[in-house]
């Protein structure tokens, strides 16, 4: 909640934030289940980005599962994210864990042009000869999380909890029909419409745009 406030200009510290939640009777969300479930055979790539500067629009790209609670229960949702601009390039949800789904969100993101480095969680959908594959026929570089540390991923860690605190709990939608629908429309607000502080007061489709031009 502290790093979410602070995107939005707020300058608190966990110390406030978890005292004024406790003032207004509001008790953190726990997460759901856990989405990164490991393959034993399957190839680990080392972690790339530690200490690397993110300096332009292409130049790290990265995905992640989240566990999506629905009154009548519930869905996984997965997002392509451009590190420097925020963009999201493409999600997909499914009522599986399957790879099937990070697959086609990797392929609609590819669309959109091609990243230098890709980086993941060493979760079992994305160590998949079917997710890898795509990226080594792209010549895409591959980056992996450490096991247990997902501030590795830490942007698409970010957009979860917007994604979540702005529309997913609030609106507590009944199927994954009206998920769907809301999802949609966020994420065009997000790209299009949410200003970040970070990125100057611009948008991440403005930033992402600009940038995929220059390059």
């Amino acid at each position: 909640m502290t790093d979410w406030l602070r995107d939005q200009d707020y300058d608190v510290n966990h110390k406030r934030v978890a005292r004024l939640m406790q003032l207004m009777g509001i008790q953190a969300i726990t997460p759901g289940p856990h989405t990164s479930k490991p393959a034993p055979r399957h190839k680990i790539y080392p972690y790339l980005l530690r200490n690397v500067d993110i300096e332009r629009v292409n130049q790290v790209w990265s995905t992640d599962i989240t566990y999506i609670p629905m009154r009548h229960g519930y869905m996984y949702l997965t997002a392509v994210i451009d590190w420097y601009s925020r963009y999201v390039l493409a999600w997909e949800l499914s009522s599986t864990m399957e790879s099937t789904f990070c697959v086609d969100a990797l392929e609609r993101a590819l669309t959109q042009g091609n990243p230098e480095i890709f980086n993941t969680d060493q979760g079992s959908q994305f160590t998949s000869n079917a997710f890898t594959g795509v990226l080594l026929n792209e010549n895409i570089t591959i980056s992996m999380d450490g096991r247990g540390r997902a501030l590795d991923n830490v942007f698409i860690e970010r957009l979860w909890w917007s994604v979540k605190y702005e529309k997913i709990y609030p609106a507590c939608y009944a199927d994954g029909h009206a998920l769907h629908r809301g999802l949609d429309s966020y994420f065009k607000y997000y790209n299009h419409e949410r200003k970040h502080s970070a990125l100057d007061k611009r948008t991440p489709a403005e930033v992402f745009m600009e940038g995929a031009v220059r390059t």
